[in-house]
């Protein structure tokens, strides 16, 4: 007998395609020819559906462009202009609304730096807000926006969570924005899609660590998550792998047709379950994430930060990002 072994993603999108038509799962999706970009809109409005795709009730945007990895300036200008409209879509802010973002995961592994490079490019401006002369001057301009990267456990002792809702108790923003790199179930989602949500997320739990979440009920304001899948597991990969391979050898072979279509017909989950177990000696704890992943985590940091720059200040645009971040 063997154990079941659950396929997790981050993304709702994987998980709503996984489950087939669910009640209280509603799934819009659009298409942009110019930046080949899709935007995928998930909303989970019932207990049902929440327990099983295992993503609490919400909305989840998801922006999909292979483009997102490759240096394509005038795309990701287009992909920016979208993503900043859809964050606003997810929570209406307030004129004197305060935001707090926080950019999670290691500074130092770069596949889970995402968080703490957007911080570094993100415009904050709570400590110029609070100067009643230099308020005067930008108030129609910007936002108070204070961000934060709290690290991991590993390097402070202290669970992220704790030091988010300490944040949140002393400085009292309306709204928090969380970051954080994702696991996907598919290698085609790593790197090119960002999805964000408004039920806020639990850190590291694509790579299997079990922390504090960070959502309304833990800190008791709104949370905005935003991330990026980074890295796969190896039992996935090789998952992926195997139904190419599958694929190839039926389409070339005339004898032996019966195996390899037994093989295709084994349940996703029983296939993945199947590989895991066979893995767990040698590599069932490994993440894999592509080479260049330090060029493209820079861009994405890029891209994100520029987006959250034009949602929360009102006075920023595309033109003022170019100029000066």
């Amino acid at each position: 007998m063997r154990k079941q072994s659950n396929i997790y993603t981050d993304l709702a999108m994987e998980a709503a395609s996984d489950c087939g038509e669910i009640e209280g799962v509603t799934i819009t999706t659009e298409d942009n020819a110019e930046t080949q970009l899709t935007v995928t809109t998930v909303n989970i409005t019932g207990e049902a559906a929440e327990k099983r795709l295992r993503k609490p009730i919400g909305t989840y945007i998801t922006l999909e462009s292979q483009l997102l990895m490759e240096n394509a300036p005038s795309a990701h200008e287009a992909i920016i202009k979208q993503f900043s409209q859809k964050l606003g879509e997810l929570h209406k802010l307030g004129r004197d609304d305060v935001v707090l973002v926080v950019g999670l995961g290691n500074w130092n592994v770069t596949p889970d730096a995402l968080g703490p490079r957007v911080i570094s490019r993100v415009l904050v401006t709570r400590h110029l807000t609070t100067t009643d002369a230099v308020a005067q001057e930008i108030e129609s301009s910007v936002r108070a926006v204070c961000a934060a990267t709290p690290g991991v456990m590993g390097l402070t002792g202290i669970e992220t969570g704790e030091i988010v809702r300490g944040i949140v108790d002393r400085v009292r923003p309306h709204l928090v924005i969380a970051i954080d790199a994702l696991a996907a179930r598919s290698i085609h989602r790593i790197n090119s899609t960002i999805q964000m949500s408004n039920t806020g997320l639990n850190p590291g739990a694509g790579m299997g660590n079990k922390r504090m979440a960070l959502n309304e009920q833990t800190l008791g304001v709104p949370v905005i998550s935003i991330g990026i899948p980074t890295v796969v597991d190896a039992a996935t990969l090789i998952n992926d792998t195997l139904d190419v391979i599958l694929d190839d050898m039926v389409s070339q072979s005339d004898d032996g047709g019966e195996f390899y279509d037994m093989l295709r017909s084994l349940a996703e989950q029983e296939k993945y379950t199947l590989i895991r177990q066979v893995l767990t000696p040698y590599a069932g704890n490994m993440f894999v994430t592509p080479k260049e992943v330090d060029a493209v985590i820079g861009r994405l940091a890029g891209i994100v930060a520029n987006a959250l720059n034009i949602a929360l200040h009102p006075g920023i645009t595309q033109d003022d990002i170019n100029r000066y971040f």
